[in-house]
C-alpha cells in the first residue's frame, strides 16, 4: 500500500465510482441504469448502502449506459489498494 493513500473498502470504492462517472458524463444514476437496460433501483440500493455487495452484471450495465467499458470503470488507483 502507498503511503499517504486512503484505503476503503470495495463497496466504497465501487459508490466513488459510479459517482464520479456521473458526473463526468452528464448522468444521474437512474439515466446511466435506464440506458444500460437495468433498473435503476439495484444501484441506488447500492449507492445509499442498503446492498453490500454488487453484482458485476449490475455494474456492468451501468457502465454500458454510460458508455464506458468495464475496464474504464475499475482503471483507478484506489481499486488496486482495496482493505479486505
Amino acid at each position: 500500500m502507498k503511503e499517504n493513500s486512503v484505503v476503503m473498502k470495495l463497496n466504497e470504492a465501487i459508490i466513488k465510482r459510479i459517482n464520479e462517472v456521473c458526473r463526468e458524463k452528464g448522468l444521474s444514476v437512474c439515466e446511466a441504469s435506464l440506458n444500460g437496460g437495468k433498473s435503476p433501483s439495484a444501484i441506488y440500493d447500492l449507492v445509499k448502502g442498503r446492498t453490500k455487495c454488487s453484482k458485476v452484471v449490475t455494474i456492468q450495465r451501468f457502465c454500458e449506459g454510460a458508455g464506458i467499458t468495464l475496464s474504464e470503470f475499475f482503471d483507478r488507483e484506489y481499486f488496486r489498494d482495496l482493505e479486505d
